[in-house]
């Protein structure tokens, strides 16, 4: 039997084994979908919502045990993870409440002699495929709107976040969502695969890297399941001459350093105007070296390790990288005792002198590491911003309200911030271009992404041809 080892990148102890689910396990879990969707669907809107909002507030009310569960398998600091459970909250509770109104029929105008009208129907099946970094977060961005929508769903979740997918389980068998209706899997990757290529579910909502979202499309190449694809960014900060420079450099360290980096809209790379640059600079590595990077289990930590090693190596490889090219890293790691090669915990980093041949400003890196550039215009920001083959979010400094209207207008990204970053607002779609994928989660527009349009075009009795 395949055995799960989720291994803590803390200090290098195994939190938990379980037994990946063979194919026998798979298919009884599809057809146990199955047949719940009938009555799944069938069942009121409000009804649906009503016990999606019970399972979520099992899952509030258990937030302390979620939060250490969290930190002892990803690493986050306990003084961070409950705020994953408050952002859980945020976005199932607005999704559900626009449910009714999103899954409403939709009408059209009005045609003598024809009744004319489209209704919203689930797709059947949703796979949801959640990663680590945000376990809660990114799963529940699907999970939440396929229910409440009328779909079941099979979670699989990453094998470093196991127990997520199980506090998803027992939130919704305590809140009484009939067998079948939503289901967790620890599952391998074929498995996975096979799910999406045999054609056993209908759509798949994946959250994670380029390759892995590569993998995904081939397998749903072989069927005609949908899917949607969520997958990273290089996300760019600019800072324009009128910023209110200690906002933006308080935001752009914490945007860039907070989970560890380990956030797909986390900054990765910051533009900043030639007559702020020296001082933001300046602010940007005095603020950072102030983090303490520790054991995460400790309250006074703000900077826990890395998902594992070999991510805190990769990341130091492309600083070591970009500085035998010529930049130059602002912070001395020396500072940070914890920080080692081949240990998860890598401090934080800012470079200069950078430029866009060196993969720390092309590359996600996925750490508390950040390029920095200085720009002499708008113009200048705009095209850098826009060099890459990401396009998840992008943040403008600014006090100039249409400035940041007109700078977001011709930037090539899912999401325009100004005076912020690194957020989700459940009221707006969340949706990346380029390699950061397809698809829209969040606000209204998802239901579209997790439904299908029925339309009904009745013609009344006695109506002639026409």
């Amino acid at each position: 039997m395949s055995v799960l080892r989720c291994v803590s990148p803390i200090d290098g102890r195994v939190v938990v084994e379980r037994p990946l689910a063979d194919r026998t396990a798979v298919e009884a879990a599809v057809r146990r979908a199955r047949l719940a969707l009938t009555g799944w669907r069938a069942t009121p809107v409000e009804e649906r919502a009503a016990l999606l909002h019970r399972a979520i507030d099992h899952m509030v009310e258990r937030r302390e045990a979620i939060a250490r569960e969290l930190t002892l398998q990803m690493g986050r600091p306990i003084a961070h993870s409950p705020g994953e459970v408050r952002g859980l909250e945020e976005r199932a509770r607005h999704m559900l409440g626009i449910a009714p109104d999103a899954l409403g029929p939709v009408p059209v105008p009005e045609k003598p002699g024809f009744t004319r009208f489209m209704r919203r129907e689930p797709l059947g099946i949703v796979l949801v495929v959640a990663p680590w970094n945000y376990p809660y977060l990114t799963a529940v961005n699907a999970i939440v709107p396929a229910l409440v929508a009328g779909n079941c769903v099979i979670l699989k979740h990453s094998h470093q976040t196991p127990l997520c997918a199980e506090r998803f389980q027992e939130a919704m068998d305590a809140a009484g969502l009939p067998e079948g209706v939503f289901q967790h899997l620890h599952m391998d990757h074929a498995l996975t695969a096979a799910l999406l290529a045999e054609g056993l579910v209908d759509h798949a909502v994946f959250t994670g890297s380029v390759a892995g979202g590569h993998a995904m499309q081939r397998a749903a190449g072989e069927s005609f399941c949908g899917l949607a694809l969520e997958l990273g960014g290089k996300d760019p900060a600019y800072v324009r001459a009128d910023a209110d420079l200690a906002h933006a450099v308080e935001n752009l360290v914490d945007g860039a350093c907070f989970n560890a980096g380990q956030s797909c809209c986390g900054i990765e790379r910051i533009y900043v105007h030639e007559t702020l640059y020296e001082d933001f600079v300046a602010g940007y590595v005095e603020l950072a070296s102030r983090y303490v990077l520790d054991d995460p289990l400790l309250p006074a930590t703000t900077l826990g390790p890395m998902v594992r090693p070999q991510a805190a190596d990769f990341a130091r490889g492309q600083v070591a990288e970009a500085v035998r090219a010529g930049a130059r890293a602002l912070i001395d790691p020396k500072r940070f005792p914890r920080e080692a090669p081949g240990s998860a915990y890598m401090a934080p980093q800012a470079l200069v002198e950078v430029d866009h041949s060196m993969r720390v400003m092309r590359e996600e890196s996925f750490a508390p590491i950040v390029g920095i550039m200085k720009v002499r215009t708008d113009e200048e920001a705009v095209a850098l911003m826009n060099d890459s083959a990401y396009g998840l979010t992008a943040a403008i400094w600014t006090r100039d309200l249409e400035a940041a209207v007109r700078i977001g207008e011709r930037l090539e990204t899912g999401t325009v911030f100004m005076n912020r970053c690194d957020y989700l607002d459940p009221a707006l779609a969340w949706v990346g271009v380029k390699d950061s994928g397809r698809g829209v989660a969040l606000s209204k527009l998802a239901f579209e992404h997790l439904t299908r349009p029925k339309s009904f075009h009745l013609r009344h009795p006695g109506r002639g041809p026409g």
